[in-house]
């Protein structure tokens, strides 16, 4: 992660899950990413829709020109990298598993943006529609209305595993059958 913003509110959404995959909606607390709010958004998880906002922070709004709820996340993406940000999301969504994106845009006067895009996925309740949050930071900060988002990069966020021996490790293949590795 580039961007100090994206820096601090995985850092906040990691503490919140612990252990978990990820942390409930309800455990994130507002006030204590305060600073953070205007680049934050929710999204639906709704592909019928387009992954339609449910809350967009005012600098995002701002960057974009008009209010977002309800509008689609991925239309903001050109034809040829909507595909890619669809498939991003759903992976979030449904494997749980945090994403960062760089991304390039265009503003009116023709100049191209550069911003860092975070998705973190919500712990998914039974009887409850599944969302996500994020967080959208650009790198200049005198940007007038920006459109045209592409995806230049992006990788999936892995919790680090802990490092065990070659010489213990060892492997489930099929239950009640395990295979140790040796060493040659």
């Amino acid at each position: 992660m580039k961007h100090p913003s994206s820096r601090e509110f995985f850092a906040y959404w990691d503490a919140k899950r612990g252990d978990a995959r990820a942390p409930d909606r309800s455990e994130i607390e507002p006030g204590a990413v305060r600073e953070l709010l205007g680049d934050i958004f929710v999204l639906s998880y709704d592909n019928e829709a387009g992954y339609p906002f449910r809350v967009a922070g005012t600098r995002v709004c701002a960057l974009l020109g008009r209010d977002l709820k309800d509008t689609s996340f991925s239309a903001l993406f050109t034809p040829d990298s909507r595909r890619e940000i669809e498939d991003i999301i759903s992976y979030v969504a449904e494997e749980m598993l945090a994403a960062i994106a760089g991304i390039t845009a265009t503003s009116q006067d023709g100049t191209t943006a550069h911003l860092e895009l975070l998705l973190l996925p919500f712990n998914n309740r039974a009887h409850a529609p599944i969302s996500l949050t994020g967080l959208l930071a650009p790198f200049e900060s005198d940007l007038n209305t920006i459109r045209d988002f592409k995806v230049t990069s992006w990788r999936y966020l892995h919790r680090p595993q802990k490092f065990v021996p070659r010489a213990l490790r060892k492997l489930a293949i099929a239950r009640g059958f395990m295979v140790y590795e040796g060493l040659r």
